[in-house]
């Protein structure tokens, strides 16, 4: 996507009721209510209880719905920031901004974990995280991770309700979804919808930007607010944090983006432990611009894969089979879509960890193996044309 799309933060639960029913009974159509304009009170009678019959199918799909978000309210908190920032000509400015986050429980303490946008510039007594219940505290400790957009805050509170996380590499498109969060500032508002999409990556995410991408999209509604807000799957597990929209207006288009819960539960794993995030590191330079044309030249006969321009020296890929101008096509056991596909995938992958490696070389293909490093504050460059990995 090559517009520049706010980091801002669903459907909200629409009154569809007389719209499914209308399809679900085909005996209302124009026609047939045309038909039954005049008929006797027996005949109304008999239409009301066809009604209701077709309205309990319809109910008991959205009493799903009323206890999946009875079920998380409790784990869902109301964030507020009052930040001072400063502004082109040097002036500071205050401002407040609202979001979302999401009660977790790590070694017997609780935690909120919310979009790092959304708190960032704040200092901690300038922060209030607001319970359903009205409760409000501010967090002992800050710990975020710029390059995912995650933050997590540190509650002194015991009596609190964790939320359960679902497995987001389990989640298909077209799964029902629900968004919870502050849109606007209204907190604990609640929407609904499908997963759009899976594996968004290469968005342009505002000025700090969002390197580790790898985005589940949803047309829950998604607006100012959501950030930091739990994706539901029907379980009432979180399966992401949502994140960013695609917007012409700054509101709800029916496009926005969640961070998968098995990347956040990572960054936020390792947040806790080490107070940074270890992320995977091979020691590859790879071509942005690799297109169907360049592998239509080299005999592919697919534009997937990631196409290595260069390898640094005394690297884990410097001491592999991996050589200048292989063509990644399956890391770990995934097939590699792009270059930024599979940064994502190295950064991910544990550390020390040996991996298969299947490339696209003179003609064939063939298995290598690597061993993942951890990525140092010098292994970070990026540029438009090229990205290490």
């Amino acid at each position: 996507m090559n517009r520049r799309l706010p980091i801002l933060p669903g459907r909200s639960l629409q009154p569809l009721l007389a719209v499914s029913v209308f399809l679900l009974t085909g005996w209302l159509s124009a026609p047939a209510l045309a038909q039954h304009g005049g008929d006797s009170e027996v005949e109304r009678d008999r239409m009301y209880t066809a009604l209701a019959e077709e309205a309990d199918l319809i109910q008991r799909h959205y009493g799903l719905l009323r206890k999946v978000v009875r079920v998380v309210q409790p784990s869902v908190v109301h964030i507020q920031a009052n930040k001072t920032t400063r502004g082109s000509n040097s002036s500071l400015t205050k401002i407040e901004e609202a979001g979302a986050g999401v009660i977790m429980k790590y070694a017997e303490r609780f935690f909120v974990i919310t979009n790092r946008h959304v708190i960032m510039d704040a200092n901690n007594r300038d922060i209030r995280v607001q319970l359903s219940d009205g409760r409000f505290f501010n967090p002992t400790e800050v710990r975020t991770d710029p390059d995912s957009d995650i933050a997590v805050m540190f509650l002194a509170e015991k009596e609190l309700s964790a939320a359960r996380f679902g497995d987001s590499d389990d989640v298909e498109i077209g799964d029902f979804v629900v968004a919870v969060g502050s849109p606007f500032g209204l907190s604990h508002s609640v929407s609904y919808g499908i997963i759009s999409a899976r594996g968004r990556r290469d968005l342009d995410l505002g000025d700090e930007g969002v390197r580790f991408q790898d985005f589940l999209q949803t047309d829950a509604a998604i607006n100012p607010g959501n950030s930091g807000g739990p994706l539901l799957n029907l379980r009432g597990e979180v399966i992401g944090i949502n994140t960013a929209i695609a917007s012409n207006s700054g509101g709800n288009d029916g496009i926005g983006f969640s961070i998968p819960m098995n990347m956040a539960k990572k960054v936020v794993s390792d947040l806790l432990r080490y107070g940074r995030v270890r992320r995977g590191f091979v020691g590859v330079t790879l071509d942005a611009r690799f297109s169907p044309e360049k592998a239509r030249a080299i005999g592919l006969n697919s534009a997937f894969g990631a196409r290595v321009s260069a390898i640094a020296p005394n690297s884990p890929a410097a001491d592999s089979e991996l050589r200048k101008g292989d063509v990644i096509l399956n890391f770990n056991g995934t097939v590699i879509v792009n270059d930024s596909h599979l940064v994502s995938e190295v950064s991910q992958t544990d550390i020390g960890k040996q991996v298969s490696v299947v490339i696209f070389r003179n003609g064939g293909q063939r298995e290598v193996n690597v061993t993942v490093e951890e990525r140092q504050p010098t292994s970070t460059a990026s540029s438009r044309s090229r990205s290490k990995e």
